[in-house]
């Protein structure tokens, strides 16, 4: 079993020395750096936009590049997915793949916001609207399962995941596609579409019904809760976005 998964990073980092995981240099082609990992500015590629793309420049990389996978996935330099209290391997991910066709992050739980309110509150409706246009126009048959994810109260983050290759491919057709008119509805802000992929995965999941796995997520750097929890607040209550 052939399984690549993308590490995107923006600078040198530890990676892990497992065969599966691939670093992918993201935004290289707007960086003076120069790092011994895959470019993502190789091939069809969008490594231009990583400002506004995040991530996802990679796994843009990645669907119109990568063949040698027959399942293809997305981590990041500091978080990975999590496995018997240690970093997923591939015997393991071997394991879990015969059971499922994706594997993704346990659910993030709101609890008193529906991820539209959060995504408003924490960036912004435009975005958002823009997604919901393009889907309406372009994808009807999916604007049910659109609005009804946007009304949970729970949401898969992180554009992580691990998926079959024909999964992979389909997933990032509708994802990029997606994007791409968005983007010629509103102006673009840092990170605007990383952000909007990550409310797009679940749309995916929720419209084809692949069967998954979901699994912990190892942060590789301290997370600053207070802040986080201060930022919710400020946001929330109208002292920020």
């Amino acid at each position: 079993m052939r399984i690549r998964i993308l590490v995107a990073t923006h600078k040198k980092y530890e990676m892990p020395e497992d065969e599966m995981y691939l670093p992918v240099f993201v935004g290289s082609a707007v960086s003076k750096a120069d790092l011994p990992y895959q470019r993502d500015d190789e091939g069809y590629n969008i490594s231009d936009r990583n400002r506004y793309y995040c991530e996802l420049t990679g796994l843009y990389w990645a669907y119109r590049n990568l063949k040698d996978a027959d399942y293809i996935g997305l981590n990041h330099y500091r978080r990975y997915f999590k496995y018997h209290g240690g970093l997923l391997k591939k015997a393991d991910a071997e394991k879990l793949l015969k059971q499922c066709q994706v594997i993704v992050t346990k659910k993030r739980h709101y609890y008193i916001e529906t991820v539209y309110s959060q995504f408003l509150h924490a960036h912004g409706k435009e975005g958002l609207d823009a997604v919901r246009e393009v889907i309406k126009e372009a994808y009807p048959e999916d604007l049910a399962v659109f609005d009804q994810c946007m009304n949970r109260r729970s949401l898969h983050l992180f554009n992580m995941f691990i998926m079959r290759k024909d999964l992979f491919e389909e997933y990032c057709a509708f994802l990029f596609d997606v994007l791409k008119k968005t983007e010629e509805r509103m102006e673009d802000t840092d990170r605007i579409y990383g952000f909007l992929g990550e409310r797009l995965l679940d749309v995916y999941l929720t419209k084809n019904h692949p069967s998954y796995r979901e699994l912990s997520v190892i942060h590789t750097e301290p997370i600053d809760w207070k802040k986080k929890i201060v930022d919710f607040i400020k946001r929330k209550y109208g002292s920020g976005k």
